[in-house]
């Protein structure tokens, strides 16, 4: 196993305002509630549970247990479904979109950390109980974003035309998709199970989002996993007094703008917009503005006054559908919820969204940021330990590990910072000398020094050049080990699908992350399979 330990803060692939949450600095201090470590859930859980009535989890509960009536071993998730009815019991919750047979490998890290900081939390206070949840996107639109997932270098891709939410959509044309995922995942007893995974979650569902249950609960039933879909009518009522405060009083564009000042510094994730609803049905999905004392739905005639709107909304909330603005504060009004787990980009925009929370006076969860997970087999560890290289080194850009590692296999030393500090001296001597006969020479001095510098730097790098050459067999071996691992020059969580780890090393590869992550260490974990 690794000795060497790569933190979130030194990987190289974390945005300014991630480090700066993770480093606890005073300026983020402001916009979010507590910072998440075990001490911090016991105030959480005793805040949460003063504003969360019973009414909202019996409607919670009935829900679920409809949305679960057709899943078979569903024992676990159905005893997590019953807790919630108790007022000790709270969840933690993650979420995701609906990407085709689960898209990056990230999927798994985030349920994976939910289900992890659960136990945890079970064990440091055992007198409450605590339920992983996995919050299905079903309400998105970017149906580009999810319809494929990479396979060893080839994208398996599904082509459907269509709008609307894409956890309505229906399944048509996924048995294409299977064909071409079947053929290319070969045989065995690993790919036999990915096989009837994809056939019986995508043939065999008519909808993405029943379909993405079905997987989702195959790979983590018997962890307790409770899955919802929050497209939904009885959910939707629940948040009616939420809905409506943002149709009328539109202030939600003015709470999260507070936070810009704060954040002045980093790039902001997402703007707000004057009403940050959609409308929506299983073929449409669209913005509602607000025009000429008239409420519109985007891009269609249809068009509402203030009364109608209301009445629309009274009668029909599952048609209007939060933004990424309000989908947070959706979460926390329908959930008995303690924390939110979600990536670097998630965090950043949760980090604009508290102030909103507090004018509809709901409690602001504790954000924590997922568990990243490099996954690397036996071969490639002994590669890595035969050529002296460390993690934390693999993480650096090609060229930076490339030059220097050259220079430590290098016999020469060719580091000219000597001689570039002599030649500094010298041109000052002669600009001062200059500068007392015969100031017309200083520029030619000047020149001259950058000339001299310059050709010290080109030395430079052709000495370095030279040993790269003469070290090339090692250095080629290093960069492919490092594109194995880093495809692309990018994260492999964040472009390989499970399937190809799972193919190999079956449901071990989910205990062993269960076993490996620790959700509140704020380290990049890295795992030999």
């Amino acid at each position: 196993m690794p000795s060497d330990c790569v933190t979130f803060q030194n990987s190289g692939y974390f945005s300014k305002i991630i480090i700066d949450y993770l480093n606890r600095e005073k300026v983020l201090q402001p916009l979010y509630n507590r910072f998440p470590n075990l001490e911090s859930f016991k105030q959480q859980i005793e805040e949460k549970q003063s504003n969360f009535n019973n009414e909202t989890r019996h409607i919670l509960v009935e829900t679920l247990k409809s949305q679960y009536h057709k899943l078979k071993y569903a024992e676990n998730s159905l005893a997590n479904i019953e807790l919630l009815k108790e007022n000790n019991t709270f969840t933690i919750t993650t979420g995701h979109q609906l990407n085709l047979f689960t898209g990056p490998l990230y999927f798994l890290y985030k349920i994976i950390s939910t289900i992890k900081l659960c136990q945890q939390l079970k064990k440091q206070y055992p007198e409450f109980n605590f339920v992983p949840i996995y919050w299905m996107a079903t309400e998105d639109h970017d149906f580009e974003e999810i319809n494929h997932f990479h396979l060893e270098n080839k994208v398996i891709h599904w082509n459907q035309e269509g709008n609307g939410p894409v956890g309505r959509r229906t399944t048509e044309g996924l048995d294409q998709v299977y064909e071409a995922f079947a053929a290319h995942i070969g045989i065995g007893k690993n790919a036999e199970q990915l096989k009837n995974w994809f056939k019986e979650a995508y043939l065999n569902h008519d909808n993405l989002s029943d379909a993405t249950r079905y997987l989702a609960h195959q790979l983590f039933n018997s962890y307790g996993l409770v899955i919802l879909d929050a497209d939904n009518h009885s959910l939707k009522e629940l948040f009616i007094p939420h809905l409506k405060h943002e149709l009328i009083k539109k202030d939600a564009i003015i709470d999260t703008q507070k936070s810009f000042s704060i954040l002045k510094d980093y790039t902001i994730q997402v703007n707000p917009r004057e009403i940050n609803l959609f409308y929506i049905s299983d073929s449409l999905r669209e913005r509602i503005t607000f025009e000429e004392n008239q409420y519109r739905v985007n891009n269609t005639s249809i068009t509402f006054s203030e009364n109608e709107i209301i009445e629309e909304l009274k009668n029909y909330p599952e048609k209007f559908s939060p933004n990424v603005i309000l989908r947070p504060l959706y979460q926390e009004v329908i959930l008995p919820n303690l924390s939110y787990i979600g990536g670097g980009g998630e965090l950043a925009y949760w980090l604009e969204l508290k102030e909103v929370f507090k004018t509809h006076q709901i409690t602001f969860p504790i954000l924590l940021l997922r568990n990243s997970v490099l996954l690397a087999t036996q071969k490639q560890e002994q590669k890595r330990l035969k050529m002296n290289v460390t993690w934390s080194e693999l993480f650096l850009k090609k060229e930076i590990l490339i030059n220097q590692k050259t220079l430590e296999l290098s016999k020469l030393t060719f580091n000219f910072g000597t001689q570039r500090v002599f030649l500094e001296r010298q041109f000052e001597a002669l600009e001062s000398l200059a500068y007392k006969t015969d100031k017309s020479f200083v520029g030619a001095v000047k020149a001259q020094k950058t000339k001299q510098l310059n050709g010290l730097n080109h030395l430079e790098k052709r000495l370095l050049k030279a040993e790269k050459k003469s070290h090339q067999d090692t250095l080629m071996r290093l960069a492919l080990l490092q594109s194995e691992l880093f495809p692309n020059g990018s994260l492999q969580e964040r472009t390989l699908n499970f399937s190809e780890f799972y193919k190999e090393y079956g449901s071990d590869m989910i205990e062993k992350l269960l076993l490996k992550l620790e959700p509140l260490d704020h380290k990049f974990d890295i795992l030999v399979l």
